[in-house]
């Protein structure tokens, strides 16, 4: 029966059925796993709202294939999955959805405007999931999180009432980044920066004389970028050592356009070499202002509303939308002569990262959680090595940090999250903490159910739930033991706490992964112990801190500058697999991957390669059938466990060498994905399957593979389905789905597993798959990942068949030089440096005169003189292989010389012109160096063809 598969691979096909197979069956489920050691990992939850992008793609690659590695090695592994509630993207998303049916949250209330989200998220949230099922991520989707879930609320009500118990959270009014857009305060990961050109007032604030009245001679010139915040100056600042302004400390000027008189102060935070060394002082919106103000005592004038309009403290202004009130101000000072100059200026802008709105530094009253108590334990498990951090650079900066760590303003003015359980009473002002941390589910979600009912401090009755709710990043600092189970003592969390790995970008390194360390490291210690072994609360025991993707230019990817890659439509066009691997291949840690067509063109010619190197072994088998030897036989799992079998005659290095080989590269593999050396994985796996199994080993067997004499077919076939199956299970972590559908193609024990024999049946492969009467083995990704075997290794092989390898590599570089055509063969005169080397070049004759063209092998003890023939030296052997009447020498000479004269003419003119400084002093740096590269590209090419030409010449 013939074994047919289709010529071409075609990847979506495929990864639709196996990633719908492996969801179906909860493959991946821990149980499923082995039973050593365990290795659990949290996926870094991804929002709500979101869509895979090129940086999810990365990062979940590289979980993924450390994740089916230890799976593959017997390990109980889990890979938890699940969903942050993202409350500023969510509730932004569900707003503007309103928006469009003239509809404000407001006009709901809140608990309506809960109740659409919800709704919202049942039928459009967790595209993401969806996307990571297609994408085949092995994750454990029966333990699935969301942080809103009520078990998770449970967690935050929990560990928010510990800590501010414990005084670690406590509320006050401070200066906050706020979005006048979304009307909350937002963190700093949640500010992005562009430099952009604007501009700078330098503005006259006159001195104020004695009655009170401004000086028309006298000005203390400020320079601002902001002059609409002017309006709630309190001060002017100088450095109390600058001798232009010391006469003028303590007394006053006029603030332009409000006629109030604001004092001059001497401020050491002053640069005196910034602008004309006099700083405005608004302590009510900008954070160095606002310290300043505390120190000076001076008063905080908000002129500004939280949705960005001018104030009643703006006077006249007041109303006025920010960038209005900007135009109307500077024309006012114009107007009044007030305006010194104005000049360009190139500064960085915050923006909110959701609705891109410009920030406003704003004085806000806020909760607060006190973070040196908790970064102090945090700096010592980092420091101690309990904890890992991968590149190490990154520990350094987290260490840097960690010393200079700031309070969290932990509150937003949302509806959307977990709402802080704190109850205000309206007579006294007392804030009452909820008393414990059980939820009630009320319409299906979780809320709070110990509420306070009456103040403990003054008895009244009218308490009022503070309507702020958390920073999402809270109940995600608390991602590693609140998804398995915490505050309770469960199963998972005994079984698979500290977790082992956290794989993160490290733009949210001080964000997220530095806040589950502290919080972990708090939490998980018993309250009423006073110590406690510190490494059994750390979150995981290594964070390695993955790169980022960019464009071919080298430019961060930007979906607002359009340089944004959606990489569902490259799995589309290229397959997952392919852009799997181009992403590993390049993931060295502290290295910034630049993606480019080509390099993913290359993966996808990877993934031919496996295709057509299955699709020659199956078709070849037809033949071994026909003459009454079954498949089983060949490959059944049990035969291929005794590999590697004898096999008489030339093909015995070959087998020697190939199970040598794959020995080694699975200690490299191993040892490369140990150390989170993706690229290198990736590339050992590539050269063993490119070149070691396909362009070598089935090319060095296919005589015993077609051979009639049994005794050497089928030990050979044998031999080559056991290295098939290994090289598939080498390659399943970083690319599942093509070495999942080649794996089921082999014979296996009873056949495929129900589901797994649905996908293959549904296929355009059907035929030859075998019997599924019986379940059998589920998946490639539940097999043993291949290890080193000291029985396997064979130095002495592998170095034996490195020569004939070299042999045969320059005879081929030779009749591609002499552009030999590829049908003649032609004779060859051998020296080999040690007399080993001899005998392995007379015991593997046929494949060297196979494999490299010839015709025939003189070897003997010197080489005769190289006329009319060309010469090759290594440290191992001398070669020379005369061309004779296979090429013609004059029609080749005229050739050499032609493109001597034209190579000569192009490396003379790029020298004339890297000679001439004219050329150099105006061409861009880039122009330059692409010219000299090609100069020297040119010569190299020229240095070899006038060696051909005097070899030919000879």
């Amino acid at each position: 029966m013939p074994r047919e598969i289709p010529k071409a691979y075609e990847p979506n096909e495929v990864e639709q059925r196996w990633a719908k197979a492996w969801y179906e069956e909860k493959l991946f489920r821990a149980e499923n796993s082995g039973y050593g050691p365990r290795f659990s990992i949290a996926l870094p939850p991804p929002n709500v709202t979101g869509s895979i992008h090129i940086g999810h793609m990365l990062e979940h690659t590289q979980i993924d294939m450390l994740v089916r590695w230890h799976r593959m090695r017997g390990q109980r592994t889990l890979w938890l999955p699940g969903m942050d509630h993202a409350g500023i993207a969510t509730q932004f998303v569900v707003e503007r959805m309103l928006a469009k049916g003239g509809i404000k949250r407001q006009d709901l209330g809140r608990e309506e405007f809960e109740r659409r989200v919800w709704k919202w998220k049942q039928e459009s949230g967790g595209v993401i999931k969806e996307q990571m099922i297609r994408l085949g991520a092995s994750c454990d989707w029966t333990r699935e999180r969301f942080t809103l879930e009520p078990a998770l609320y449970r967690a935050v009500l929990h560990a928010f009432l510990r800590f501010y118990r414990e005084g670690l959270i406590y509320r006050g009014r401070y200066m906050v980044n706020w979005c006048p857009r979304c009307q909350t305060a937002i963190s700093d990961l949640e500010v992005v920066h562009h430099e952009r050109t604007g501009e700078i007032w330098n503005i006259r604030y006159p001195l104020a004389d004695s009655d009170g009245k401004p000086s028309a001679t006298e000005f203390l010139v400020v320079a601002t970028t902001r002059p609409e915040t002017m309006l709630g100056d309190t001060a002017v600042a100088v450095h109390p050592d600058d001798d232009r302004y010391r006469r003028f400390v303590g007394k006053k000027v006029m603030l332009p356009l409000m006629n109030r008189e604001i004092p001059i102060i001497a401020d050491a935070y002053v640069d005196r070499e910034f602008g004309t060394g006099v700083v405005k002082i608004t302590p009510a919106h900008d954070p160095n202002d606002f310290e300043i103000g505390k120190r000076h005592n001076l008063p905080e004038i908000d002129v500004m509303t939280p949705d960005g309009h001018m104030s009643e403290a703006a006077g006249k202004y007041a109303g006025l939308e920010r960038f209005a009130a900007r135009g109307r101000i500077v024309a006012d000072l114009k107007e009044l002569g007030l305006v010194e100059s104005v000049k360009e200026h190139i500064h960085a802008v915050g923006t909110c990262d959701r609705c891109k709105a410009i920030v406003e530094p704003r004085i806000s009253t806020q909760w607060f959680m006190k973070m040196a108590p908790l970064a102090e334990p945090a700096k010592q498990v980092v420091r101690e090595g309990l904890i890992e951090v991968v590149p190490d650079n990154q520990r350094t900066i987290l260490l840097n940090w960690l010393d200079n760590i700031r309070d969290w303003c932990i509150s937003r003015q949302l509806w959307w999250g977990h709402r802080i359980p704190i109850w205000h009473c309206a007579d006294c002002k007392e804030m009452v903490p909820a008393g414990d941390s059980r939820v009630e589910i009320v319409d299906g979600h979780a809320r709070a159910a110990s509420v306070p009912t009456q103040c403990p401090k003054c008895g009244g009755s009218k308490l009022t739930q503070d309507s702020d709710v958390l920073d999402t990043w809270f109940s995600s600092g608390l991602w590693p033991f609140s998804t398995l189970g915490w505050p309770d003592d469960t199963k998972d969390l005994r079984e698979f706490y500290p977790t082992s790995l956290l794989i993160s970008g490290y733009d949210i390194l001080f964000f997220w992964d530095a806040r589950m360390i502290m919080m972990g490291i708090h939490l998980m210690a018993d309250p009423n112990l006073s110590s406690g072994d510190i490494s059994t609360r750390i979150p995981f025991r290594q964070l390695y801190l993955h790169s980022l993707v960019r464009t071919a230019e080298g430019a961060k990817m930007s979906k607002t500058k359009g340089t944004g890659v959606d990489p569902l439509q490259m799995t589309q066009q290229y397959g997952t697999d392919a852009l799997r691997y181009m992403l590993a291949s390049m993931a060295a840690p502290g290295t910034d991957i630049i993606l480019s067509e080509d390099r993913v063109l290359s993966a996808r010619a990877f993934a031919n390669k496996i295709w057509n190197a299955a699709r020659f072994l199956f078709l070849n088998l037809e033949k071994i059938e026909g003459r009454g030897i079954s498949l089983e036989e060949l490959a059944a799992p049990e035969v291929r466990a005794r590999a590697p079998y004898p096999v008489p005659g030339e093909a015995a290095l070959a087998h020697r060498w190939m199970f040598s080989r794959l020995s080694s590269v699975s200690a490299q593999v191993s040892e490369a994905l140990e150390g989170f050396r993706f690229h290198e994985a990736c590339q050992t796996i590539y050269h063993f399957f490119w070149d070691d199994f396909c362009d070598w080993y089935i090319e060095w067997l296919k005589p015993q593979l077609a051979a009639e004499n049994r005794d050497v077919a089928i030990p050979a076939w044998r031999n080559i389905f056991a290295a098939f199956d290994a090289a598939l299970r080498l390659l399943h972590p970083v690319m599942p789905f093509i070495t999942e559908e080649l794996w089921h193609r082999l014979p296996q024990r009873g056949g495929a597993s129900r589901v797994a024999a649905e996908a293959l049946a549904s296929s355009q492969l059907a035929d030859g798959v075998g019997d599924t009467a019986t379940p059998g083995p589920l998946s490639i990704a539940l097999e043993d990942y291949p290890q080193p075997n000291s029985d396997w290794s064979d130095p002495a092989a592998e170095s034996e068949l490195a020569l004939l390898q070299e042999i045969i590599v320059a005879v081929r570089n030779v009749r591609a030089e002499m552009k030999i055509d590829p049908k003649k063969k032609v004779p060859a005169d051998l020296t080999v440096h040690a007399l080993t080397g001899e005998e392995v070049v007379n015991s593997n004759l046929e494949p060297i005169l196979r494999l490299a063209g010839l015709s025939s092998v003189n070897i003997s003890t010197g080489l005769p003189a190289p006329t009319g023939a060309v010469v090759r030296s290594t440290a191992r052997f001398d070669l020379r292989i005369a061309y004779g009447d296979v090429v013609d020498k004059g029609a080749e000479i005229a050739k050499a010389k032609k493109e001597i004269e034209r190579l000569e003419k192009d490396v003379a003119s790029k020298e004339a012109r890297l000679a001439d400084e004219a050329f150099r002093s105006k061409a861009p740096a880039e122009v330059v160096q692409s010219m000299e590269r090609a100069r020297v590209e040119r010569q190299g090419e020229l240095s070899k063809l006038r060696s051909r030409l005097a070899q030919l010449s000879s």
